[in-house]
């Protein structure tokens, strides 16, 4: 029990910052249940305190970043290679290679309850997440599934084309000398990779592996050489997050800009094109009547468990018209919540209750005649 009031202790911390109340918990005895009363100031280190999930939606962006370097002879590149529109100046540009929606539990603090223990009822051991959320009842403790970080593929290293120059392009008197008698060797690789191809070099290799060695070997000084006017370009790519949390229903409302020469921009920078998302609640559930609101309302201060009845949404993300990504998950702030007897938890049975981290809504319930 000492660490469930230690957990406790810390959930009254995070309460204090959301400016929550807390009942005093009575005195009085209710027999084998467990007592439930709203979160008020004055709770003691009898309870603890738990929150109900709500759904968020993390938007993944894989963003693919391109450097571009002009090579050194960039100006001659039409002359001596016919390399057609190759720029002389550095650039660097973004793209939007990938999006992503998936759905997050998230602390509800709208729906915060305070459980008192009683010693003559077994549901003193409650499973809550480092932000106060109940996963369950008499389980053993989950182990948090972490997100595995986003991992670049290993980029392969790039020869120096210097290391090729030969002692004339070297001793070359002028830039356009230099690239001329570069253009000469590239092409002079070229026409020897033919021939070892066509089997009519000179010195052909012994066996299969030796020719391999030799076409690889040719291939490098060949790209390295030809970067001299190409310029080389770099890519890299980076995971970047953002996090909704609907209350409501959201219509095309701006999610976030993104400009070609600046990647990720703020909301009201004109030169990012916007993204939009819509929310819609796909009333999975039926719409609580009012007798029933008056019947729940008068239940608060029963003895029991508050789980979430969710129900669905779907999220649409757009760029201008076209729809790049949609997903439906469940939604328990669209739904409403049920209270679980507190007679579940009492001595006659050995009651296990799982809820789902992400929507709040019961996994599995088991209850066992105790031996």
């Amino acid at each position: 029990m000492n660490s469930k009031l230690t957990l406790f202790c810390q959930l009254r911390a995070v309460a204090a910052t959301l400016s929550l109340a807390v009942a005093a918990l009575s005195g009085s005895h209710v027999a084998a249940q467990t007592q439930l009363t709203p979160y008020q100031p004055g709770l003691n280190q009898e309870g603890a305190v738990y929150f109900l999930p709500k759904t968020a939606i993390r938007v993944t962006l894989q963003i693919e970043k391109t450097t571009y370097t002009p090579g050194d002879f960039a100006s001659y590149a039409q002359r001596y290679m016919r390399l057609n529109n190759v720029s002389t100046r550095p650039s660097v540009t973004y793209k939007v290679s990938a999006i992503s929606q998936t759905p997050i539990g998230v602390a509800d603090t709208t729906k915060c309850y305070a459980v008192k223990f009683d010693p003559k009822t077994v549901a003193a051991n409650l499973s809550l997440t480092d932000d106060g959320v109940l996963t369950g009842i008499n389980i053993p403790p989950s182990q948090p599934t972490g997100r595995q970080p986003f991992t670049p593929a290993p980029r392969k290293p790039k020869a120096n084309p210097r290391t090729f120059l030969s002692e004339e392009i070297l001793a070359a008197g002028s830039t356009a000398k230099m690239a001329e008698l570069t253009a000469q060797e590239v092409y002079d690789i070229r026409e020897s990779k033919s021939l070892l191809i066509k089997g009519q070099a000179d010195f052909m290799p012994k066996d299969g592996e030796q020719l391999r060695l030799m076409l690889a070997q040719l291939t490098t000084q060949d790209e390295a050489l030809t970067s001299l006017f190409s310029g080389i370009t770099v890519r890299d790519t980076v995971e970047q997050d953002i996090v909704v949390c609907p209350d409501r229903g959201l219509d095309r409302q701006p999610l976030f800009r993104f400009s070609r020469w600046q990647g990720l921009v703020d909301s009201d920078d004109l030169s990012g094109v916007p993204y939009y998302i819509s929310i819609d609640n796909l009333n999975t559930v039926p719409p609580i009547d009012k007798e029933a609101e008056a019947k729940n309302k008068k239940r608060k201060q029963e003895a029991g468990i508050y789980v979430n009845v969710p129900s669905k949404m779907r999220s649409t993300i757009y760029q201008g018209n076209d729809v790049v990504s949609t997903m439906e998950c469940t939604a328990p702030q669209f739904g409403h919540t049920e209270l679980l007897s507190g007679d579940l938890f009492n001595k006659r049975y050995t009651t296990h209750l799982w809820l789902n981290p992400i929507s709040g809504a019961v996994e599995r319930l088991e209850a066992e005649q105790p031996k």
